[in-house]
């Protein structure tokens, strides 16, 4: 329980006092009147004695009395009404409140921290009305009347005879049968008369004189001259004197009922108020009621019949109760209790209640007890029988005998007054009353015996419950306190007698007693057992108090301490004390708080809505309502319907109250902050018919940080290239959508009158639909000029400015249970400036199904046809608030400094925060018969066409794409091919030129400048300028220019960026650049392999005896499995291109002019090349290719021009990119680097194969000719080259090795390949030579053997004719013929010198022989020891000789 400020040692002392009657003529009753006050409510705060009192017991031992209180009160005639009962208590507690700011004691329990009111003032307050409201019963004498006050005032006619009146009045009220209220104890009632006299008024002569009088015949110790009034009341305002009546008057309300004023009261009351609730004297001036004098008549608690109890429970929309009317009537007033009366006269009423107490009171309870103890004596004194002899004959009127079952089943016997057990009862009780603990114990125990005998079990009740508290206020404790009595007791009213009015005063008693012995478990438990459905705000009270014994135990129950409030709160709710219930929740959420209890959380949040609500507590009540929502719940959907319901209905109301306050922020749906993108720029255009509109970006794109980064280098590329290859400090990379991934510590940039689109991500936790309707963004804005100063005014504007800014609204969002789906929320900027977005605004609703058109689950007041549902679209549509959410992005986390990394700081996150700049060029891209799948080296011609959408001239257009060999836009000789797509349906992309066809395999020669193609010194070829007529392209103009493309050589899906660059004519200060971005996916299928290979040709001879022919073999292999289409393959051209060599002709064998190739076919060719006239040979820094062309079939493509030579110096370029291995340049090494290089430089070529193509498709029953071409790129000598990119075979793994490094500095030494190409050979012979063996037996032919130095310095070579004596197998084969002569040669040969040396070789007899014996070893002239010359690997040179 609750600490209260009462102990229990005081508390039941105080609870169970002497009562006494008071009785006033009417001249008495206005008397005390003038101070607002009757004559009882005048005693009440003096009835406490302030001095000890002594008076003797039985035994003549002297009984000391503490702290003694009595209790007077006016005479009622009417017993009070369970009723009226039930509703003072519901207002005492109503009425009794926490104080406000009380400090809450903060109890801490193993993990939790309660803020816990300690005391429970409105259950004390309860308690003593309840305990003082008790109506007096017949079974106990403890608040029946021990004496009577009769008063009269002394400025009456005849005082004495009022007196005499009076006293008759009293004795009639005793002893008429009509009258069976009030209860007294015993029939001789002390009477006690009192003079009340008027100081200020009235004649104190006469007064004294009256009350000698009185003493005559009353004697003095039963009459009392009391003075009151000693100042008059319009001399109130002149001191303060302390008011003591109010604290009484106002901690029960049945005090305060009426306002008393000077005229007469009513005694009916309003029909219509619960108001029929007198004052508890209820005393009036004229008003006489069955023939009694004004003062006693209908109890004050009696109830209007027409009066309903339970109308007066406070709620909202309910009148309050008269009481209440009449508190505020009362405060606005501002009466003042005992006006009239000085401090002087506090003393005199104290002194009166002293010596009524001393002389009257306590001699009358001596007299009285020594009577009952001596009849109880004499009682014991006689025998058994006899006794019962006695009990029978004075209980004759007893009723008769039944049998234990129907006792049981009763409340037992019914004594007649004067019984003995009765006697010992009221013994016992006046014992108790005077606080003789001791034999008031030993009485009740003796009357529990006889009471149990006789099953009489209402009054055995009575005497155990009483036995048991006098026991346990016994001084010094002789006995354990007998909780088993009282829980005997509690039973027995409870279950035998049906007396919950008892039970519960039993528990409240029993439940104090144990709470002091800090038996804390069987107190609660106690307090539990009297709940019960009969009386709400009892069981509320117990259960509140039961939660307190929980959380005051040695090891606090924490969770049982909720539980129990939460049950108190129900049931205060059911009483209709909302205030109570509210608080009983509110501390019980204290402890399910974020525990995962969910449901209970719920629950608890829902009622504290609804009562806060109820209470017109309305921000409490939104707030309990947010957190249902805003917490994942587990209800049903039915049930979180209704929660939202309830919560938008109180929502509405709220926002009634202040219709102009800031809109609420609504806790639904929920907004992923983080996950909000911004978008600057209008929506992508869809594909219009063979126009594709460029992809740039859209919200419908995901975020790839891997292209986002190539997006980033294209753009710094082309940066780089137009500020002169420096990227500027302040460049930073273009982001049109910014989103968590995105750079967002800079203000982002927006161009006035392109939109703004926001998307928001909304996500609906919950299991019911949430329709959002005019959704818009919230914003601020600031106009401000960029380009001059800023404006001297700087205006803060915020959403209600259209002509600043555009804001689109959506009219209906819908979000499904559990959905989460983004919005997309535009604002049109006209202003220059600085835009805050802020959030969004919208209206919350529901859906509602035909449940909710008949109104069902709505709250109280909610009714349908008010207004609440109206259909919008399809929709039923329930109630909508007005709400915004706030968009509040956290940055991202700092990690750079070591502060930052020890602390948690956040950067900004500005994505909300764009700049709006002024005009820029807007820039569209239409691609125009653009493919999608192309087969690899597949040439196709496409249009592009630019659109200035803006209204500002555009110009500087450039695209970067990282794969520049996929695309021209054709060189200086474009203009050759077809302009217009529709011109270009049939044609080829080519430029060609019909051949004669006598030039067949023999090379057609042109040639061109790298440069013309944009591939010149030091460019990058990957930023192309877009050839645009003038430079600019004006607002609204649009242009088409031709675009050839390329299937890339790898088979697959490829995704090809292109970014445009554009810049605006006038030269903006915030945005240099802008940019548009493409993606084009190409889908490439096999076609065919080109792999080729270039040699020497052993033939020395041309047409200026110059050395250094090749042959080149080029192997064609259609890898083209038929999947697009593709029937054959024909090759209709190869060409050459490179700076020092061309084709001459082709020396194929077959005579077949038409080279098709099937699937899976592989043809070869073999073509001779020449190099290149000294004329056409021009110098490194010209960039000058020849073409030469070797046709196969009757049309020359002009591989020199465009498109052919475009994607031929791509490839070139692209292949350039690669790196090569740069040489060191130690000086000591020069010279054998030098030559290293030299010997390399012997086995270069850089001869470049073109091979042009048809392929022959059909599609849709329609035969088409697709055109395209390979390269080749000839590096090496005898080393293969091919036209599609090697996969490269992983190394294989190697055991790890340690040594040391002898010697770091190894010079690089050329490979064999390498030597054997710096000499080469040639033997010139007859093929088959004829020599008569029977005539000479040694044939000699004669043999040339040329060497031609390929390198341009000078070679010392050494010819060795000796057969090598490796192997017996060796000499079988040339060993049956010799050379004669020199066996070794010594030469010089100068650079590129050709010379020729006569041998002789001598046969024995015929066959075929291999000539190519001779080795050569040939060095460097200026390298002495460096290289060890290589043998040349000699072609087999095969003879035959014949016998004729």
């Amino acid at each position: 329980m609750a600490q209260c400020v009462q102990s229990v040692q005081e508390l039941i002392p105080d609870s169970f006092v002497p009562c006494v009657a008071a009785l006033c003529s009417d001249e008495a009753e206005r008397l005390t009147r003038l101070n607002h006050l009757s004559f009882a409510e005048l005693l009440k705060p003096f009835s406490r004695l302030t001095s000890e009192v002594h008076m003797r017991d039985p035994n003549n031992q002297l009984h000391v009395i503490k702290n003694l209180k009595i209790a007077v009160s006016n005479i009622i005639t009417q017993p009070p009404q369970p009723g009226a009962i039930r509703k003072l208590l519901n207002d005492v507690v109503s009425g009794s409140q926490p104080a406000e700011g009380l400090v809450a004691n903060v109890i801490t329990a193993g993990d939790y921290d309660l803020n816990i009111s300690a005391t429970t003032p409105w259950f004390e307050s309860y308690r003593e009305s309840f305990l003082q409201s008790m109506p007096a019963s017949d079974h106990e004498f403890l608040n029946h009347y021990l004496a009577c006050m009769l008063v009269a005032s002394s400025s009456e006619a005849e005082p004495v005879e009022q007196f005499s009146k009076l006293s008759q009045e009293q004795h009639r009220i005793q002893h008429n049968s009509d009258y069976s209220y009030p209860k007294w104890f015993i029939p001789n009632t002390l009477k006690y008369y009192v003079l009340l006299h008027d100081v200020s008024a009235g004649d104190e002569q006469r007064a004294e004189s009256i009350y000698e009088e009185m003493k005559q015949k009353y004697g003095t110790q039963g009459c009392y001259l009391l003075k009151i009034n000693s100042r008059t009341s319009n001399r109130a305002s002149d001191e303060q004197i302390p008011d003591p009546w109010s604290q009484y008057l106002q901690k029960n309300s049945i005090q305060n009922q009426e306002s008393y004023e000077d005229g007469p009261c009513t005694i009916t009351s309003n029909k219509n108020s619960d108001s029929n609730l007198l004052s508890l004297d209820g005393l009036d001036n004229e008003v006489k009621v069955d023939g009694l004098p004004n003062s006693f008549r209908a109890h004050p608690l009696q109830l209007d019949t027409s009066s309903d109890p339970s109308n007066s429970i406070d709620g909202p929309d309910h009148v309050k109760s008269a009481s209440s009317l009449h508190e505020t009537k009362k405060a606005n007033t501002g009466i003042i209790h005992g006006a009239c009366l000085t401090l002087t006269d506090h003393d005199r009423i104290r002194q009166f209640i002293q010596e009524f107490t001393f002389r009257g009171l306590l001699p009358h309870i001596e007299k009285t007890i020594r009577q009952l103890n001596d009849q109880l004596i004499s009682r014991k004194g006689l025998s058994r029988s006899l006794f019962s002899a006695t009990k029978k004959w004075f209980s004759g009127s007893k009723v008769p005998e039944k049998s234990i079952n129907e006792l049981k089943n009763t409340s037992g016997l019914l004594y007649p007054p004067e019984a003995p057990e009765l006697q010992i009862r009221k013994m016992a009780d006046l014992c108790f009353l005077v606080q003789h603990y001791d034999l008031a114990y030993s009485c009740y125990h003796t009357a529990k015996k006889d009471f149990l005998n006789d099953q009489a079990m209402l009054y055995a009740a009575g005497a155990l419950e009483m036995a048991a508290v006098s026991a346990f206020l016994q001084p010094g404790a002789p006995r354990p306190y007998p909780a088993h009595y009282m829980d005997t007791a509690i039973q027995t009213y409870r279950d035998i007698c049906k007396n919950m009015v008892l039970a519960e005063r039993c528990v409240l008693l029993s439940a104090e007693i144990l709470k002091s012995q800090s038996k804390y478990s069987e107190a609660a438990a106690l307090l539990i057992r009297l709940t019960s459905e009969d009386s709400d705000l009892r069981s509320a009270l117990l259960l509140e108090q039961a939660a307190h014994c929980f959380i005051n135990m040695k090891s606090p129950m924490v969770r049982k301490y909720a539980f129990h409030m939460i049950l108190a709160g129900h049931r205060f709710s059911k009483a209709g004390q909302k205030k109570h219930a509210l608080r009983c929740y509110c501390q019980a959420m204290q402890v399910y708080k974020g525990k995962g209890w969910s449901l209970a959380e719920d629950h608890i949040n829902f009622t504290i809505g609804r009562q806060s609500y109820t209470l017109r507590q309305l921000d409490n009540a939104v707030s309990a309502f947010r957190h249902i929502l805003i917490n994942e719940s587990k209800q049903s959907a039915a049930q979180q319907g209704a929660f939202l319901r309830e919560y938008l209905y109180v929502y509405k109301n709220v926002s009634q109250l202040s219709p102009d306050g800031p809109l609420p922020q609504l806790p639904l749906p929920y907004i992923n902050s983080s996950a909000t993108r911004v978008f600057f720029g209008h929506d992508r255009r869809p594909a219009d018919g063979e126009k594709q509109a460029a992809t740039h970006i859209s919200l419908d794109q995901e975020y790839d940080s891997e292209s986002s980064q190539q997006w980033r280098e294209l753009e710094e590329q082309v940066v780089a290239v137009v500020n002169r290859g420096v990227i500027p400090s302040n460049f930073h990379p273009t982001q049109y959508c910014l989103n968590s991934y995105s750079d967002n510590s800079r203000f982002p940039l927006a161009v006035v009158e392109e939109p703004i689109t926001v998307e928001v991500a909304f996500r609906n936790p919950l299991k019911v639909p949430l329709l959002l309707t005019d959704l818009s963004l919230l914003w601020k804005f600031q106009p401000k000029d960029f380009s001059g100063k800023d404006n001297e005014e700087v205006k803060e504007l915020v959403t209600s400015e259209p002509e600043m800014i555009g804001t689109e609204v959506i009219s209906e969002f819908l979000l499904n249970s559990e959905e989460s789906k983004v919005a997309r929320l535009k604002l049109f900027p006209h202003h220059v400036g600085e835009l805050h977005i802020l959030g969004v605004v919208y209206n919350l609703g529901t859906i509602q199904g035909s449940m909710a058109v008949d109104g069902i689950g709505a709250l109280p007041g909610c009714h349908t046809g008010h207004g609440l549902f109206f259909i919008s679209g399809k929709h039923f549509f329930s109630m909508s608030v007005r709400g915004r959410q706030d968009l509040e992005i956290q940055g991202p986390r700092l990690n750079n400094t070591k502060e930052e990394k020890t602390s948690i700081k956040y950067g900004p996150d500005r994505r909300l925060d764009p700049i709006i700049t002024e005009e820029m060029p807007l820039l569209e891209v239409f691609f125009i018969h653009f493919p999608t799948g192309l087969l690899c080296g597949e040439i196709r011609k496409a249009y592009v066409e630019f659109v200035n959408v803006s209204k500002c001239p555009l110009t500087g257009l450039k695209v970067v794409s990282k794969r520049p060999e996929f695309f021209t836009f054709g060189g200086n000789t474009a203009v050759l091919t077809p302009l217009s797509p529709s011109a270009s349906e049939n044609c080829s992309a080519y430029k060609t030129v019909v051949t004669d066809s006598t030039s067949v395999c023999t090379a057609l020669i042109s040639s061109a400048s790298s440069v013309d193609f944009g591939i010149g010194i030091g460019s990058q070829p990957e930023v192309i300028p877009v050839p645009l007529p003038d430079t600019v392209l004006l607002p609204g103009a649009s242009v088409q220019l031709p675009m050839w493309l390329r299937g890339p050589d790898e088979e697959g899906v490829h995704e090809i960026n292109f970014l445009f660059y554009y810049e605006s004519v006038k030269k903006q200060p915030k945005i240099r650049h802008r940019i548009l971005r493409h993606t084009a996916v190409i889908c490439t299928s096999r076609s065919l392999n080109v792999r080729a290979t270039v040699c020497r040709s052993n033939s020395l001879e041309d047409e200026e005896g110059r050395g250094g022919n090749m042959l080149v073999f080029v192997d064609v292999e259609n890898t083209n499995t038929s999947e697009a289409g593709v029937k054959e393959f024909h090759i209709v051209q190869v060409s050459s291109s490179s700076k020092h060599w061309k084709l001459q002709k082709s020396v194929n064998l077959s005579e077949n002019k038409d080279a098709k190739l099937a699937s899976r076919e592989k043809g070869k060719f073999c073509f001779k090349a020449i190099r290149c006239k000294e004329k056409e040979v021009a110098t490194q820094s010209s960039e000058k290719y020849t073409f030469a062309d070797i046709i196969f079939g009757n049309e020359q493509i002009v591989s020199s021009a465009s498109p052919c030579a475009d994607f031929f110096y791509r490839s070139l370029s692209s292949e350039l990119k690669t790196p090569q291995a740069q040489p060191s340049g130690h000086t000591e090494k020069q010279s054998a680097e030098d030559a290293v290089r030299l010997i390399q430089k012997c086995s270069e070529v850089d001869l470049n194969i073109v091979v042009l193509w048809k392929a022959y498709v059909v599609e849709d029953s329609k035969q088409l000719i697709l055109e395209g071409q390979h390269h080749v790129i000839l590096r090496t000598i005898g080393k293969e080259a091919f036209s599609y990119p090697q996969k490269q075979e992983p190394p294989e793994m190697e055991l790890l090795k340690f040594s040391r490094p002898e010697n770091t500095s190894v010079s690089s030494r050329p490979s064999v390949e390498q030597l054997s190409n710096l000499i080469k050979t040639s033997l010139h012979y007859p093929e088959s030579f004829n020599h008569p063996f029977h005539q000479k037996s040694l044939c000699l032919v004669p043999v040339t053997l040329l060497l031609s130095n390929c390198s341009k310095a000078d070679v010392d070579v050494i010819v060795d004719l000796r057969h090598k004596t490796t192997s017996p197998e060796a000499l079988e084969v040339h060993g049956s013929f010799t050379w004669l002569g020199q066996t070794q040669y010594k030469l010089q040969l100068k650079s590129q010198e050709i010379h020729s040396l006569q041998l002789k070789a001598c046969f024995v007899h015929a066959g075929v022989y291999n000539l190519g014996t001779p080795r050569v070893f040939a060095k460097l002239s200026d390298q002495v020891t460096v290289f060890e010359a290589s043998q040349q690997n000699s072609m087999p040179a095969l003879i035959i000789i014949n016998n004729v």
